[in-house]
């Protein structure tokens, strides 16, 4: 989530960065992952970006605060592209930002990623 939300800012949001932001060195499977991750939300963020904001009332993506967007984008990316199973990806979500983010928020962040499954499921 920190390297997503280290590229909302113009940051390459590579792995290396996760030793300078808090001193934690991946495995090589974790590496992998984070930077399947990484990439994917960068190759697809305007798609993932289009699934967000269709399921926001009364939001724009500009009025969302990074941390947010950051969680909702990286949950997306693994709901669609990464083959997580929802359920998981949302749990993860909410406690992403009820560690990083507010309280108030993880009921939003919630509300838009079970929308966004809602749609998925259909689409099935």
């Amino acid at each position: 989530m920190q390297l997503v939300f280290e590229q909302l800012f113009g940051g390459e949001g590579v792995t290396e960065t996760l030793v300078d932001l808090i001193d934690y060195v991946p495995g090589e499977n974790d590496r992998q992952y984070i930077d399947m991750v990484v990439s994917g939300v960068r190759e697809h963020a305007q798609q993932i970006d289009e699934e967000i904001a269709d399921c926001l009332r009364g939001w724009t993506l500009a009025r969302l605060s990074r941390v947010d967007l950051a969680i909702l984008r990286l949950s997306v990316f693994e709901m669609q592209y990464a083959g997580l199973p929802v359920a998981v990806s949302i749990n993860e979500a909410v406690e992403l930002t009820r560690k990083y983010s507010s309280e108030e928020s993880c009921s939003f962040v919630n509300g838009v990623l079970g929308t966004i499954s809602r749609k998925l499921a259909a689409k099935a």
